[in-house]
């Protein structure tokens, strides 16, 4: 499981930074890659990556300003282009699908695959069972309405216990399997071995959560709670909580507040402002730092892998871009 940006920018593109965009890169569990906001100009953000658009089956979309959705139809378009014949399901509050189809029915659009859309009730709830995932949102406090996203993996199964086994002289072969599987097994010398005996504890799954735009709000930390990761937005620094309210915003030490009561293992600060270009992004960082050590303010094309356990001081990894699209 890994994380990546596609976007880290506020309302419009800046030199160094797209709008949002972001990938939750699930191609070891379940060889898929689900995106979350799709910002303009997310495709072109997508040739510097290993993304590729057939690889894209569910987007999920925090609210409708254009920032979050204006790189949709390209994008839509795109994965015909590029072999997308598998089904797409798309995420997001009410109205994304009269979007999605009056942008394609205008410039006639016709796409090699169906798209199937889930439209969230006010309230949110979960949105999204599968066997590994469960996906589920709730309301932010923004000028239109706005969803955080909580992915929860599910449990791993406990691994078979083999110095158990050999303590237990069961030999190796068939009889390992079924016991994997939770099965009891009868030895030769007519000895029982139950499965649940030589399991170990299950592995708890990884959880992220992704905030659209938002003021602070107990949601959030309901999102967040014990999750490995936490993206939010910090479109505003220290001693601008005025005008990030104004706005329907949130400061980076009011997200750092979130991520400590929420006990996240890891911050990572996304959605900012062009007026903290270059080096001033790294004030967002410190003074969230000073509530919330292990934050960080992300850039474009980062990737964060999750692993076991709440996140420590990892860095970003390095993705080698392809010289051919897959």
């Amino acid at each position: 499981m890994q994380i990546e940006f596609l976007g880290t920018g506020a309302g419009s593109p800046a030199h160094f930074r797209n709008v949002t965009g972001v990938a939750l890169r699930l191609l070891e569990e379940i060889n898929e890659v689900w995106l979350f906001d799709v910002g303009e100009g997310t495709q072109r953000q997508m040739l510097q990556s290993t993304i590729r658009p057939r690889k894209v089956t569910k987007i999920f979309i925090t609210h409708l300003h254009g920032d979050h959705i204006y790189g949709l139809p390209g994008l839509l378009s795109s994965r015909s282009f590029q072999g997308g014949e598998d089904e797409l399901t798309i995420y997001g509050p009410k109205g994304i699908r009269q979007f999605v189809e009056v942008s394609l029915r205008v410039s006639q659009t016709h796409l090699t695959y169906p798209i199937k859309f889930v439209e969230l009730p006010d309230d949110g709830g979960d949105v999204l069972q599968t066997g590994k995932f469960t996906v589920s949102a709730l309301p932010l406090d923004h000028r239109i309405t706005s969803f955080g996203y909580r992915v929860t993996e599910h449990a791993h199964p406990g691994e078979l216990l083999v110095e158990r086994l050999r303590e237990l002289n069961v030999p190796a072969g068939p009889l390992y399997g079924q016991l994997k599987q939770g099965n009891d097994v009868t030895l030769a010398d007519g000895r029982t071995i139950h499965g649940a005996d030589v399991i170990g504890a299950p592995q708890p799954g990884r959880c992220v959560a992704i905030i659209g735009d938002t003021r602070k709000t107990n949601n959030t930390v309901t999102l967040a709670r014990n999750a490995d990761v936490l993206v939010h937005e910090s479109t505003y620094g220290k001693g601008e909580g005025k005008q990030a309210r104004n706005h329907f915003h949130t400061t980076s030490v009011q997200a750092a507040t979130i991520a400590k009561q929420a006990q996240v293992g890891r911050l990572l600060l996304t959605h900012i402002s062009a007026r903290y270009a270059g080096k001033a992004a790294n004030e967002l960082a410190y003074q969230a730092r000073s509530i919330f050590p292990n934050t960080r303010v992300v850039n474009d094309f980062d990737v964060f892998d999750i692993p076991f356990g709440k996140q420590g001081n990892t860095k970003p990894v390095k993705l080698t871009v392809p010289s051919e699209v897959e």
